[in-house]
């Protein structure tokens, strides 16, 4: 494990429900990014949900990331591509890595079951199977030609455009483009099969807290071999650059005894296997323990050792300060001894904890 980041499913009170608000939620996002970018948290990413009190629309936020940070990762884990118009995000997410600083990882994927039966539809687009996946893998291309800089329309009749810069009929793509955001895109990946895929894609993987296959094996084992066989098929693929590997997981140090209240009756002993999307699926257990027991168990976490880039999944309804103590604490006390390179050192002004 090279880089570590936290990431945010969003989740919010709306009225009649006890919890913080979407405006606190978001806030504290911001407060949450700031703080971690101070001490080398590398990453800052959020989960992509439509029709549920969650983050849905991430480029306000990630903006606002960017803008009051230097060295953090900003990104999405992942964006669902059936809500999507494939060449706006482009164009958004070329603009955000532009004020960034090329610091986007754009994970995109074809979404998880939703609350909407077919939620994509009330935003305007259709599809030919029922969950969306032919819609979602055609966009997909689109928005890679799109960040590549292809042209995806033609130039009008010189006496049609305005303003008059294009000879009549050549192609056409996007604005603005960013150098190397093509790059930083990574496929939210559940099954062996799409890693694969992904690989021959040339785009980075991202594997979740759960692995939409089962067969026995943990959910570390079935993401080890996930990413073996991305890597595979990537040097199979014939590209000439080095792609990151994340996973993610739930893992709370236990340090003070408020660590111990908060979070001692978190760890889980096992994976789960739960029925999700028309199938079987593999769900990770959660750890909560002394820091040298994590160091432990992590470490005999397959996944975990193979990828680069883990992401903690945190209770963002707690606020700033439990979620900060979660990140310092495993970037002091765990981390180090996983291999992780931070983002940046020094002090942290006004941090939140004693």
């Amino acid at each position: 494990m090279k880089a570590f980041g936290f990431l945010s499913f969003g989740h919010y009170a709306i009225p009649g429900q006890q919890g913080p608000d979407a405006r606190t939620v978001l806030r504290q996002a911001l407060e949450l990014a700031r703080f971690a970018d101070e001490f080398g948290v590398n990453g800052a990413y959020f989960r992509v949900h439509h029709f549920a009190p969650q983050g849905a629309s991430p480029m306000p936020l990630l903006g606002a990331i960017a803008a009051v940070t230097k060295h953090i990762e900003v990104g999405t884990g992942v964006i669902d591509l059936r809500y999507e118009n494939p060449l706006y995000l482009a164009e958004e997410a070329a603009a955000l890595d532009l004020l960034a600083n090329g610091r986007v990882a754009l994970g995109v994927s074809r979404g998880s079951p939703e609350p909407a039966e077919q939620g994509w539809k009330a935003f305007g687009y259709q599809s030919e199977a029922p969950n969306g996946a032919d819609m979602a893998r055609s966009k997909f291309e689109i928005l890679l030609a799109a960040v590549e800089g292809r042209g995806v329309a033609r130039a009008a009749a010189l006496d049609e455009q305005y303003p008059r810069m294009y000879q009549p009929g050549i192609a056409l793509p996007v604005f603005p483009q960013s150098p190397g955001l093509r790059k930083r895109i990574w496929w939210g990946s559940g099954t062996r099969k799409t890693a694969e895929q992904a690989a021959r894609d040339g785009v980075n993987l991202m594997s979740s807290t759960l692995v939409s296959e089962s067969d026995g094996s943990s959910l570390g084992e079935l993401q080890a071999d996930q990413i073996a066989r991305y890597r595979a098929a990537w040097k199979q693929a014939g590209h000439d650059w080095t792609p990151r590997v994340s996973v993610s997981r739930s893992i709370f140090p236990l340090v003070s005894d408020r660590d111990r209240q908060l979070f001692g009756l978190q760890a889980t002993s096992s994976d789960e296997v739960g029925y999700l999307d028309g199938g079987n699926a593999t769900f990770g257990r959660s750890y909560a323990a002394e820091p040298d027991v994590l160091i432990e168990q992590l470490k005999a976490d397959p996944a975990i050792e193979a990828a680069d880039t883990l992401m903690l999944t945190i209770p963002n309804t707690l606020g700033v300060e439990p979620n900060l103590a979660i990140l310092r604490n495993f970037a002091e006390y765990v981390a180090p001894a996983l291999g992780w390179i931070p983002a940046t050192k020094g002090p942290v002004e006004g941090y939140p904890i004693d």
